[in-house]
């Protein structure tokens, strides 16, 4: 959000009522959408250019006023009354979540909450690929909101460095200021907002939090603020213009399609409205939008609007995720921004302006930087506490996981139980969200794929002999997954085991019912296949359906077996796991173990006969793998085995479950194919 503007009843030089009062629509905007609508509204585009305008008149004002610039002074000043508000809401949220938030996701509060309080959480959350758009609020982090904020802190340090660097360049070669500046924003304007829009064509999702394509706004912002004093309309004019520019913004959200094409060109219906408002400016009309943007709540709600912003969304996340909703209704929703509202108010009267109006940071930068610290310690404290708790309390259920925490063995007939009463579950709730398999190293020598877009897709346990048998795991994250099981067979026998894998794509020759992305991985993967044939190719056979029996054989399987074995390779197929239409592992920590909801019948999960009974002809010399009876019980198949956590999501199982299925999965690997 821009700056906390002056509050009354002091206002600054050059106070614009109107402003506020824009401010006060985006953040309603911002709020309504998100808690009522589901959508995303423009506000905080709006915000982006706003703040960008504000900051460039602060900027221009004091180089033609002949003020010093004094950076280091500004960004402190800056920082010291931006900093404390949103540290207070951090530590809210983190005590917030360890109240109301299932300790699997306590982790990502932790990694988030750090990137919020040094305005890097865009960045975390396009290294995510993060949907902001999710329908279900209710398990979105309730600090990524904090994006835009992060987006905006990266400005506000990139920005009065291109002030300065034209006030130099003009002085020293006598350049005229306000028109220097005209051309690089004009260019910054122009390439982000070619950068955005051919990013958002390509990955929607990750342009949405990227820096450089969010620059375009901001540089609109700044263009607004320099062409400002040249516009000379009639007021008429700026009557309409106020409205049109007001009624656009209002209805950006419903008119357009925002969730798929932002921060692309459709970006600029909001802000070209928002640039409209404020070329009108102040008209003097009874008539005139901004006589209604400066009506005093307006006003005084744009005083709150950072703090407004700040609290809406956690405040959205948690009440849902505590009730258990996917999104709210009519009454949740006017609670949600009742509460938000208060929070504000209380925020803005007793952190935010009393922090503004202090006057003893401001005398020396030392202070500053003090009054900084202090204001981060606020939140520091709190996640470096929980962190640090974790850390021990894991470290601590570790030490005894060999007696307490058997997993899949439990399943074996004859197994003794011998772990103690009140062992706790592996791995920590808390590390479920990264206990994904991988393998070690990228694909080398012989393994390295040909085609470049395959490397990066390329992992191998780092096996060197190059007569080993080498063995390749194909298709999405459930093959993956069996990564852990296959490791120590494969470090035993002295085998080169690697993966070519993507998220969501199963293997095929013939990219049966597959999307674009998918088929032009699976066409790569069969070319290599072909030039450089493994000697053995282990991929998830079936797919399961979520709490349904609907298992069945992936698509195009038959076809692929035959490719594959006329190549002369080995095939094994492994049967899938269970899937469900919940969060099993939040269903185990929030329910427990023993919770019938935790532990939904076999016979609703799989099919009553194998798919692989299905292939026929095709199936002689393949080796088929089920390890059902490792990962359920005769009826039922629980959430937890042997004091583990069977699955970290809905559908997929941990790395640490999987890794004690590794002996059973190597006797039947084995056994199947009759390998030495």
């Amino acid at each position: 959000m821009p700056l906390a503007s002056p509050s009354r009843p002091g206002r600054a030089p050059g106070f614009k009522p109107e402003i506020q009062g824009l401010r006060s629509l985006a953040v309603l905007m911002v709020m309504t959408y998100h808690i009522w609508f589901g959508r995303v509204s423009g506000g905080v585009d709006v915000f982006l250019l706003v703040s960008a305008f504000l900051m460039t008149l602060q900027f221009v004002g004091r180089y033609y006023d002949g003020r010093p610039t004094a950076l280091l002074k500004h960004w402190l000043h800056l920082f010291r009354r931006l900093i404390p508000a949103a540290a207070v809401v951090v530590a809210a949220v983190v005590a917030a979540s360890v109240l109301f938030l299932p300790r699997t996701r306590w982790l990502d509060v932790i990694g988030q909450g750090w990137a919020s309080l040094f305005y890097s959480e865009n960045w975390l959350l396009q290294a995510q690929a993060t949907d902001y758009n999710a329908s279900n609020h209710g398990l979105a982090s309730p600090f990524q909101h904090f994006w835009s904020l992060s987006i905006q802190g990266q400005v506000f340090i990139l920005w009065p460095l291109i002030f300065v660097g034209a006030a130099l360049t003009a002085r020293h070669f006598r350049l005229k200021y306000r028109a220097l500046l005209c051309y690089i924003f004009a260019l910054v304007f122009v390439v982000s907002l070619t950068r955005s829009m051919a990013f958002t064509a390509a990955n929607q999702t990750e342009a949405y939090f990227d820096t450089p394509a969010r620059l375009w706004e901001f540089a609109l912002g700044s263009l607004v603020a320099l062409a400002l004093p040249s516009f000379r309309i009639p007021r008429s004019w700026r009557v309409w213009l106020g409205w049109l520019g007001l009624v656009a913004m209002l209805s950006c959200g419903f008119v357009l399609d925002v969730q798929a094409s932002f921060p692309g060109s459709i970006a600029l219906w909001p802000t070209l409205a928002a640039a409209c408002v404020i070329v009108a400016g102040q008209t003097g009309s009874k008539f005139g939008a901004d006589r209604f943007l400066s009506t005093g709540p307006l006003v005084r709600l744009g005083d709150m609007s950072y703090a407004l912003y700040l609290w809406h969304w956690p405040v959205l996340v948690i009440s849902l995720a505590w009730t258990g909703r996917d999104s709210a209704g009519p009454l949740t929703g006017a609670v949600v921004i009742a509460v938000s509202l208060a929070l504000a108010y209380l925020t803005t009267r007793f952190i935010e302006k009393p922090w503004r109006q202090w006057r003893w940071p401001e005398l020396k930068r030392r202070r500053a930087v003090i009054a900084i610290t202090a204001a981060l310690t606020v939140a520091a404290v709190p996640l470096a506490g929980l962190q640090i708790n974790l850390y021990f309390e894991n470290q601590a259920v570790l030490a005894k996981a060999a007696q307490n925490n058997p997993g899949a063995p439990a399943l074996l007939p004859g197994f003794v139980n011998q772990a103690e009463a009140d062992a706790v579950l592996l791995p920590a709730p808390e590390n479920l969200g990264k206990d994904w398999a991988s393998l070690p190293h990228p694909c080398k020598g012989t393994l390295e794929p040909q085609d470049s877009g395959l490397r990066d897709e390329c992992f191998e346990n780092g096996q060197t002999d190059p007569g080993a048998r080498t063995v390749l795991v194909l298709g999405d994250s459930h093959a993956e997954q069996w990564l852990p099981a296959m490791t120590p067979v494969s470090t035993e026998k002295g085998w080169r085991l690697y993966a070519m894998l993507m998220g969501g794509c199963k293997p095929s020759t013939t990219n049966q019912h597959q999307n674009a992305e998918c088929e032009s991985f699976n066409t790569k993967v069969t070319a290599e296949v072909e030039r450089n044939p493994p000697d053995a190719i282990v991929v998830v056979g079936t797919a399961a359906a979520p709490s349904s029996p609907g298992e069945r054989l992936i698509p195009g399987l038959k076809s692929s077996l035959e490719a594959w074995k006329k190549l002369g390779i080995d095939v094994v197929l492994v049967r899938d796991n269970p899937r469900f239409g919940f969060n099993m592992a939040d269903c185990v920590v929030t329910k427990g173990v023993d919770a019938r909801e935790c532990r939904p019948s076999r016979e609703s999960l799989f099919a009553e006969a194998s798919p692989f009974e299905m292939l026929g002809e095709a199936a002689p010399g393949v080796a088929t793998i089920d390890m059902t009876d490792l990962i359920c019980e005769p009826t039922d198949c629980p959430g937890a085995v042997g004091n583990m956590f069977v699955y970290l999501d809905d559908n997929h199982m941990s790395r640490t479950y999987t890794a004690t299925m590794a002996p059973m999965f190597r006797e039947r690997l084995l056994a199947g194919t009759e390998w030495d």
